[in-house]
């Protein structure tokens, strides 16, 4: 077999077959296939397309590229939970704990964060002492000791994904469903869940920007999730604004606190305890209604927070965290951005907000960049708020005040002032599972 063929197959509109797909993999993963065959083969694959049944191979073959996770030593029905991206989505840590407490065990992989896409490993290890970092083992003992835990995902992991998504980043084949859906599922069936929730952010501070693309997306990877025998959902989730008030890592992990004590912004709070029922309901733990009533009973009652404790105890960081917000850090620099202008705020670019939070350390602009934990951005007002001229639309935090009055201006302009009121946003726009799709 030659790679050329399997190039001129795709290039000319030909479904490539199953060893076909194989041999591209296995090449990718052993490094037998040169990075110029494999980028044209992507390129073919971005213009020309794949059908459903290659899709399914190519990320059959990418799952089983590393190494394939066998949670059957951890009693009951582990649910996995993936979102594709957005700003200020801290949504794992409050979900996970969140849903353990509801009686199932949660045992996640995760990333860090690349540009404005915060990442839930970086969120974590702004806690004090908290390891992402844990031998199967003692991952295991974690999930089976306190119901969940969040780790690193493994070097091992879909080896084929990550050499294959490097070569997209550079190539301009990024944005492509079939290849988007191939590399978050092939990650997620390696593993190990018995089922796995999809939420697939929509807007401006999203990877999809239409409710028509979106759906394409969500409904393939619903599919591929059922053709490997794992039950699988989605709902996709609004991101034309941040997600709660806080951008940046430390100032995200003090909100999880604010919404497993009971408070904490609305938005973040109604979209975390979907997240949880849609979770608790693949897990089989009853109706939409009811798995949402437990959901919100776990957050009323100290529940969720306490198993939260006792998942960063049992990665050995400091729960202290709770009681005292102080040992998350403070940055030595901040500046307050007031409104030029009385009116609604009636819309906010969250991609651009995102940026701000680069611009002042709380992201990478490359997978080499080091964060710094407490930088991020604090927002006091938000779509649908009234502002008098004067009042306090944000705080920015940095460690040094170079980037400060850039980012101001910056997050000034992110956000559009109008006389009228908006109407209110939905934050679920639709579920899709494999019987139907649900737009709200």
């Amino acid at each position: 077999m030659r790679m050329y063929d399997i190039i001129d197959d795709k290039k000319n509109g030909r479904a490539l077959s199953a060893e076909q797909l194989a041999y591209f993999v296995k090449g990718v993963t052993d490094g037998t296939i040169p990075d110029y065959q494999s980028s044209a083969l992507l390129m073919a694959m971005f213009l020309r397309g794949l059908d459903a049944y290659e899709t399914f191979l190519l990320t059959d073959c990418m799952a089983q590229s590393g190494d394939m996770l066998d949670l059957s030593a951890i009693p009951g029905i582990k649910v996995d939970k993936h979102s594709t991206g957005g700003v200020g989505d801290k949504t794992t840590l409050i979900v996970a704990p969140l849903v353990a407490a509801c009686g199932v065990p949660v045992a996640k992989m995760s990333g860090r964060g690349l540009g404005f896409t915060g990442g839930t490993i970086d969120k974590l290890e702004a806690i004090p002492g908290f390891t992402t970092s844990l031998s199967r083992e003692d991952f295991f003992q974690t999930v089976k000791k306190t119901g969940c835990a969040i780790i690193s995902q493994t070097a091992g992991i879909a080896q084929a994904d990550k050499k294959l998504y490097a070569l997209r980043d550079v190539t301009a084949t990024v944005d492509s469903i079939p290849l988007i859906a191939s590399s978050v599922m092939s990650k997620k069936l390696a593993s190990g869940a018995d089922a796995v929730l999809l939420d697939v952010k929509l807007g401006s501070g999203a990877f999809m920007k239409s409710l028509e693309d979106a759906i394409a997306l969500a409904s393939l990877m619903v599919r591929l999730g059922e053709r490997a025998g794992k039950k699988t959902a989605a709902l996709i989730t609004n991101m034309d604004i941040p997600l709660g008030m806080a951008i940046g890592n430390a100032l995200e992990v003090s909100e999880v606190i604010d919404i497993l004590q009971g408070g904490g912004p609305s938005d973040l709070r109604e979209v975390c305890t979907a997240l949880a029922a849609n979770m608790l309901e693949l897990a089989g733990k009853g109706s939409y209604k009811g798995c949402h009533a437990q959901a919100s009973q776990a957050l009323a009652d100290g529940s969720a927070l306490k198993k939260f404790a006792e998942m960063v105890a049992a990665q050995h960081g400091d729960a202290g965290i709770i009681k005292n917000r102080g040992l998350l850090g403070t940055a030595p620099c901040h500046l307050d951005v007031y409104a030029q202008k009385c009116g609604f705020i009636s819309g906010m670019d969250t991609e651009k907000i995102g940026a701000v939070s680069v611009l002042l350390g709380a992201g990478r602009k490359t997978k080499e960049d080091q964060i710094d934990r407490t930088a991020g951005v604090l927002l006091h007002k938000k779509r649908g708020d009234q502002l008098l001229t004067g009042d306090r639309l944000a705080t920015l935090y940095s460690s040094g005040t170079a980037s400060l009055t850039a980012a101001a201006a910056q997050l000034t302009a992110a956000c559009r002032i109008e006389k009228t009121e908006p109407r209110p946003e939905k934050m679920i726009l639709a579920k899709i599972t494999a019987e139907k799709t649900e737009i709200y």
